[in-house]
């Protein structure tokens, strides 16, 4: 019987990857096979045992192509929308990934980064590392959220001016002060400059000046007029490091190399771009 039961999963798994699915439910799977939930988990922890299913999230399970098999899972971009659809939470894929979607990095991101409203934990499915990073207000950046095609549908990712914005706010998931100069040094001319400003104003001030500092240095100048307008219409900011890393241990932070009057930006090491 429960041969019979794993089987018929294993049919109704191949028959969705033959529909161009890779993701179902259980309470779909229970549906169409006609079983209930503790036969279902006894086929289903034997398929995932042979690495023909995975389970990321409770009641979410992703189907395992042949071809990917070797890799472990499909690449996160065919089930994200799924996933998080599931999860009852919208998202956008940001950071370092979109910027490397918007052909904007010059190294292969090992993180699939994810913005959300609720806090996750990490997925590792197969070779790919899903990580979530926390954002309240997504309302606030629905202008910056566009929808990607994938093979399997769509996925939505942080536009040009969002993925910039938000570089400067997750340090922790950017790679350092070079790294985000040599992102935006491509990125920076993907930009749309109205389009920037709006979303600026979702954002802590001190993210504005940084990246308004960059984008300058790096030859986008062209880029930040509207923004620091915004930034001027909320109140005068006050002096903020580049890179706060840097300056926060004050017996081995170096000395100001330049003072930034129009960003107000405190800078005591140029970032060193990778070309």
């Amino acid at each position: 019987m429960l041969h019979d039961q794993r089987s018929a999963l294993s049919r109704y798994a191949s028959g969705l990857l033959s529909e161009g699915r890779t993701v179902f439910t259980a309470e779909e799977a229970e549906q169409a096979l006609g079983i209930g939930h503790g036969a279902f988990l006894d086929a289903a922890e034997r398929l995932q045992r042979r690495e023909a299913i995975l389970n990321p999230r409770q009641g979410f399970y992703i189907v395992v192509p042949p071809h990917f098999a070797a890799s472990g899972a499909p690449p996160p971009a065919w089930y994200i929308d799924d996933l998080m659809r599931h999860e009852g939470q919208p998202y956008y894929v940001g950071l370092l990934k979109a910027a490397e979607l918007h052909r904007a990095t010059h190294q292969a991101v090992m993180e699939f980064q994810v913005v959300s409203p609720k806090r996750l934990p990490t997925i590792r499915a197969g070779r790919s590392l899903m990580v979530f990073y926390f954002r309240k207000d997504m309302d606030g950046v629905k202008p910056g959220i566009e929808a990607r095609k994938t093979d399997t549908g769509i996925m939505r990712i942080s536009s040009a001016a969002l993925t910039a914005l938000d570089l400067l706010r997750y340090p922790q998931a950017s790679g350092g002060s070079d790294n985000v100069a040599t992102v935006l040094l491509d990125l920076g001319q993907k930009i749309d400059p109205q389009e920037l400003a709006v979303l600026s104003e979702q954002v802590e001030r001190t993210v504005v000046q940084r990246l308004g500092h960059l984008l300058e240095h790096l030859g986008h100048g062209s880029r930040t007029g509207p923004m620091l307008e915004a930034l001027q219409r909320r109140a005068s900011p006050l002096w903020t490091e580049l890179d706060r890393e840097e300056a926060r241990d004050p017996d081995f932070r170096p000395e100001p190399r330049e003072y930034d009057p129009r960003w107000r930006v405190v800078v005591r090491r140029v970032p060193e771009v990778d070309e």
